[in-house]
């Protein structure tokens, strides 16, 4: 679907609200709501804002490992596993 129909004032999210609720989940991607002819909301099934959520985590987990790539806070494969060895003869 093309996002200029995927945008709508405010006024018809107040007159299609039940529709909305009932078909948003089908649609492809979130209903973008203006008033003033300026965005104000998005509307989307709790379905894909969970996926939305789910994804903004692996984007942190993966920004996190590149600063400590960038930091040289990693350690070799063979460095950790020298590490477990050690803790595993030290219990």
């Amino acid at each position: 679907m093309k996002l200029s129909n995927r945008i709508k004032p405010i006024s018809y999210l107040k007159s299609h609200t039940a529709e909305i609720a009932r078909t948003i989940g089908e649609q492809d991607g979130p209903l973008y709501i203006t008033q003033n002819g300026e965005a104000k909301l998005v509307v989307q099934d709790v379905d894909s804002y969970e996926q939305t959520l789910e994804t903004l985590a692996l984007l942190k987990i993966l920004a996190l490992g590149n600063r400590q790539i960038d930091n040289d806070k990693v350690t070799s494969v063979s460095e950790g596993m020298a590490r477990i060895r050690e803790r595993k003869q030290d219990s």
